[in-house]
């Protein structure tokens, strides 16, 4: 792996339109066998600038994408960036809560979803400043779209609208772009920003995250340096969203700048992804645990064939040894001549930071730092950096950190601090260690989280939202083990005196959860107790309960 790299000085869009000039007949996309090209790619990205400059867009603003991985939001996502926009990157399945939270914080006057979220958009646009919603679904202006309505419908049923006012059509939109003859790009900078995403940061509270088209571009040429095995014309497996990091990073970013093939998976089934596995035996793959438990367990995977697989990548979450173990028997016995690599990254540095080298693994290792990336460790509160092989918090620092937390001043501090070399360091709150080769080992997180299915779930949110029911009198929050997900959520409760019988109370609980929370970190149960244990100075003892459920699992 190289130390260092060169990064280009302009944009997202800057750096993907000089892959295409060079490869204009490769695929860029491929959705369910509807194939585009570079070529026709950047046309369709050149079409949706010039309809956002039509709409208005300035310099710098946001326009929200909640989309599932589909052609649209790729385009949509570079030609925010070719306009000199932010695309601000929410999940479509947030609650609506939620997305009041993630449109407002933006400032979004645009908002790109899907057809069949309209009705929780309408509820909600009183409450924001949404001026355009443009509407979309799989088929819109695609040609040869089939056998994806099972996969989608997972994402909820298609909705009727009538146009007009703040609704636009996604192929009206596109024809009002077609008709612009005004400016259709705008010069931006590395450091300008380009993306937010969101995460609940080092402190568990939800925040947006700022990221430059340097976080970015340098992200996908450390990736593909670090990676070591991407040929051009190669196919990646995108199943990862593109509203989290590793999927719109590595998933779609990094392929994009090195000529490769992005297999668009708008919604993750194990059936489903398994034919694709089948039938395009991709050279690339990223996921999550999650991921490849789910193929362990099929029955429909023992016929696949891995020969071409060329990198096998696991991120999001701590993978455990002995899947790892699993998962490389399983690729072997069906011709694989890789295993899978292990990276750890936050999104406050887009997503991963380091990642196992092609030809050498240490077992229980994450990897070693990426080109121009630095990692130490740190005892917990303190700057003090400490020993190898000694336990503490793991900080990292290089181009890819992010510029802040939107309005959160004191957080971005805590999270983002000068050393004294002069660099600003990411406080990462996890904890880890170092070795004498430069490995770097995960241990465990300071903050509490629960990691399901990859997905970064912070209690308090949850329990925030539950002490919003009237009836509700204090609650907890706990991950619980699980063979598939890793973790689940589970909530314990004290209800308020004179509140109702505790099953109908329960019942009233799960959908107020569906109103506030994503419905990845809803709580698959609730139980009502009459106090919560308490520790020596009163904060509710969630360890305890964890020990509980752990003895429960056991017995």
């Amino acid at each position: 792996m190289p130390h260092t790299l060169s990064y280009p000085d302009g944009s997202m869009h800057d750096l993907i339109s000089a892959v295409a000039e060079k490869y204009p007949d490769n695929t860029a996309l491929d959705f369910f066998g509807v194939k585009t090209t570079y070529r026709a790619l950047m046309e369709a990205i050149d079409d949706c600038a010039r309809a956002l400059m039509a709409l208005g867009v300035s310099e710098g603003e946001r326009v929200t994408i909640c989309m599932p991985n589909m052609p649209q939001a790729v385009v949509m996502f570079y030609a925010v960036n070719k306009a000199g926009a932010v695309a601000n990157m929410v999940h479509p399945l947030s609650a609506e809560e939620e997305l009041i939270f993630y449109l407002n914080i933006s400032g979004s006057r645009i908002a790109l979803t899907m057809d069949r979220f309209y009705p929780k958009f309408k509820h909600i646009l009183p409450k924001t400043n949404l001026k355009t919603l443009i509407l979309t679904d799989a088929d819109d202006g695609l040609r040869g779209i089939k056998k994806i309505g099972y996969t989608l419908s997972q994402l909820g049923k298609r909705t009727k609208y009538k146009t007009g006012g703040l609704v636009l059509r996604w192929r009206d939109f596109i024809a009002q772009g077609r008709r612009y003859a005004g400016q259709a790009c705008r010069s931006r900078r590395d450091s300008d920003e380009a993306a937010i995403l969101y995460s609940g940061g080092t402190s568990g509270k939800t925040k947006g995250i700022s990221l430059s088209n340097l976080n970015f571009n340098a992200l996908a040429l450390q990736t593909a340096a670090a990676g070591d095995c991407i040929t051009t014309g190669h196919r990646m497996l995108a199943v990862l969203p593109m509203f989290h990091g590793f999927g719109l990073g590595v998933c779609i970013h990094t392929t994009l700048t090195q000529g490769c093939a992005a297999l668009l998976v708008p919604q993750f089934s194990v059936d489903s992804f398994i034919e694709l596995l089948k039938k395009h035996r991709p050279h690339y793959i990223a996921g999550v645990p999650t991921l490849f438990e789910a193929i362990l367990r099929s029955e429909k995977s023992k016929t696949i064939d891995f020969s071409r697989l060329e990198g096998i990548f696991s991120g999001g979450d701590t993978l455990p040894v002995e899947l790892k173990r699993r998962m490389d028997a399983f690729l072997k016995e069906r011709g694989a001549s890789v295993q899978i690599r292990e990276g750890y990254g936050l999104t406050e540095c887009v997503t991963a930071s380091c990642l196992t080298p092609k030809d050498f693994h240490k077992e229980g290792s994450i990897g070693i730092p990426f080109p121009d990336t630095y990692y130490k460790i740190v005892k917990p509160g303190t700057q003090e950096t400490l020993p190898y092989g000694e336990t503490g918090e793991i900080c990292l620092t290089g181009p890819t950190l992010m510029a802040g937390y939107l309005d959160a001043p004191e957080e971005t501090a805590a999270a983002l601090q000068t050393h004294e070399d002069g660099r600003i360091w990411l406080h990462t709150g996890d904890l880890g260690f170092m070795d004498e080769e430069g490995f770097v080992y995960f241990r465990q997180r300071i903050k509490r989280v629960i990691i399901s299915s990859g997905y970064t779930i912070y209690p308090s949110h949850i329990e925030n939202a539950l002490l919003l029911h009237p009836a509700v009198s204090s609650c907890c929050v706990i991950g619980v083990p699980d063979d598939y997900k890793m973790q689940k959520v589970k909530a314990f409760v004290v209800l308020k005196e004179g509140a109702a019988p505790a099953e109908d109370v329960k019942k009233e609980l799960l959908q107020h959860c569906r109103r506030h929370v994503a419905r990845y970190a809803m709580p698959y149960d609730i139980e009502i107790r009459d106090a919560l244990p308490k520790t020596l100075v009163g904060k509710i003892a969630y360890t305890v309960l964890e020990k509980e459920e752990a003895e429960r699992r056991r017995a």
